[in-house]
């Protein structure tokens, strides 16, 4: 009986190492460990180029995070009461009227292309004294605009160098397009002020070029009137016969 006991657990040793040697696909030399060099060198370029992905991907992570970071500034307050301080200039502008309606009523009464007999000669010297005074804050307002217009460059020359600074020194592309909307919003900024400096002054010079052809209308009434034909002059009714 003591045969049988030792053999038994010799035969389940080698049933074990039989089962693990074909599970493994290694020989049947169960004791002899082998070693594959190609497989081995697979395994290393699969795991590199794994390790690769990976870190590829962690980069694309950080610079999309990059790329959403929002530009901590923003010029557009500035910008704006630049723009409104040029506006309300405008808008308190004295003399004739900047609104289309009110503007054409005022001119046809002041500037018109002949004098009815039904018009004194004290209403004439009124409406002259008028388009003067209108000339005059014409250029009022032109002088201001440029006034402000002066002012409002130190201010652009800050701004423009903040934003060009942070759009040098943005993370990301989100940053870099926000300051680069900024420097353009800046430049439109710069325009519309162009053009109000352009309006003012072209207004001016029309409304002067206006009151010289009043003027000779004028003059020519006065001649008319003196010799008789419609209502009779006055001294006060002259008193602005170069206005």
């Amino acid at each position: 009986m003591k045969p049988i006991l030792v053999f038994k657990p010799r035969l389940v040793a080698l049933a074990s190492v039989i089962a693990l040697a074909v599970g493994t696909a290694t020989p049947v030399h169960a004791q002899k460990i082998v070693f594959d060099p190609s497989n081995f060198s697979q395994n290393i370029l699969t795991a590199a180029r794994t390790l690769e992905q990976i870190n590829n991907q962690i980069k694309q992570l950080q610079n999309d995070a990059r790329n959403l970071t929002s530009l901590n500034f923003s010029s557009l307050g500035e910008l704006r009461a630049a723009l409104a301080a040029t506006n309300t200039l405008i808008r308190q502008a004295q003399g004739l009227a900047f609104d289309v309606a009110r503007m054409e009523s005022e001119f046809k009464r002041l500037y018109p292309q002949a004098y009815t007999t039904s018009i004194s000669g004290n209403q004439m010297a009124l409406d002259a004294r008028q388009r003067w005074q209108n000339s005059l804050e014409a250029l009022r307002t032109a002088t201001q605009v440029q006034s402000q217009a002066v002012q409002n460059f130190a201010s652009d020359e800050r701004t423009l160098t903040d934003l060009v600074n942070r759009s040098q020194s943005a993370v990301g592309a989100l940053q870099a397009m926000q300051a680069t909307n900024q420097l353009l919003a800046l430049q439109s900024r710069q325009a519309m002020q162009s053009q109000q400096l352009q309006i003012t002054q072209d207004r001016a010079t029309a409304l002067e070029q206006a009151r010289q052809v009043a003027v000779q209308e004028r003059a020519r009434e006065v001649r008319r009137r003196f010799q008789g034909a419609g209502t009779p002059y006055t001294a006060a009714a002259v008193s602005f016969y170069g206005n």
